[in-house]
């Protein structure tokens, strides 16, 4: 019998919520049982996978919806809107894969970990939020915002929300993650990055109003899991060089130090591609053994090698 592999699957923010619809749960579960045919193909390859997500359509909604009803309904703070969101995002893809198991004569459980995330106090970014986060509100909504003691900036289509974003040290559920692994159940955790957490003496662990980014807290649950291979699963088909330029050119296969380099050239932003090359090169020098990048709709052609951004150990 094949010895079975372990793999973190990370859905990107446009896998539940496509571009031009509204988000209704008819949309998001339709979506979520697309990718679910796709999900379970690559299990059948022998694959145990912990799946990860986005959540920045559906916590925009849930600070919308805090913000229209804070008059009646105490607002929650961040890490309550990251639970819900994880809460309610891991109970469609539990569904759906479920279902999908259930007509593939697969006999396989899938639960959802809210997941905690460990950062540290004193990251720098903890001083100087620059993440935006949520909805756009006009000048006299911002006003209000910042009174209320949120930190806001301006960008074309309005004004955001900004909080810090600080890099994940551990998963707090770690542990629990890997022995569901070991028993042969697919996993749902860190659903938006997690909720971040800090310790404190004399307390323990605490919430901070902050967020952390998905994919690099996809990496450090990698690393906790001892997995085989990172997959991120996002709106392009291949990483590129000189993106959406006429000298675009789309990376096949590279290797760490080569993609390094790129990193080190500026050819991924901070904003994009960024933190998904950042969290490959860390998978990489962890000692995971292949990152896979492509989109969802290519997330098993791309395990096939017929396509996608293959990059390994040099």
């Amino acid at each position: 019998m094949l010895q079975m592999r372990k793999a973190i699957i990370a859905l990107g923010g446009n896998a539940l919520i496509k571009k031009n619809q509204k988000g209704t749960v008819y949309e998001q579960f339709a979506n979520t049982r697309t990718f679910s045919e796709i999900l379970v193909n690559i299990i059948k390859e022998n694959w145990k996978i912990v799946l990860t997500h986005g959540n920045g359509p559906q916590v925009g909604a849930i600070l919308l919806q805090n913000n229209a009803t804070r008059d009646i309904i105490p607002p929650m703070p961040l890490g309550i809107c990251v639970s819900e969101s994880q809460g309610f995002i891991g109970y469609m893809i539990q569904q759906c894969l479920s279902n999908e198991f259930l007509k593939n004569n697969i006999d396989k459980s899938v639960v959802s970990i809210i997941t905690q995330v460990l950062v540290d106090k004193d990251d720098p970014t903890m001083k100087n939020p620059t993440k935006p986060i949520g909805p756009f509100y006009n000048e006299d909504e911002a006003q209000d915002l910042s009174k209320q003691g949120y930190q806001i900036t301006k960008q074309p289509q309005g004004w955001r929300i900004v909080v810090p974003s600080p890099d994940p040290l551990a998963i707090i559920e770690g542990n629990i993650i890997k022995t569901l692994l070991a028993n042969d159940i697919v996993v749902i955790a860190a659903g938006g990055g997690g909720m971040p957490v800090i310790q404190k003496e004399g307390w323990g662990l605490d919430g901070v109003e902050a967020v952390v980014d998905k994919d690099l807290a996809s990496e450090c649950l990698a690393e906790a899991i001892n997995a085989d291979l990172f997959m991120i699963l996002t709106n392009v088909e291949k990483v590129s060089l000189f993106y959406n330029t006429d000298k675009q050119k789309d990376l096949d296969c590279c290797t760490l130090s080569e993609i390094r380099r790129y990193y080190a050239q500026g050819h991924f932003p901070a904003g994009s591609m960024g933190p998904k090359i950042l969290s490959a090169i860390r998978f990489l020098e962890y000692g995971g053994k292949k990152v896979i990048i492509t989109d969802i709709a290519n997330g098993f052609h791309a395990l096939q090698k017929k396509t996608g951004t293959h990059i390994i150990n040099d």
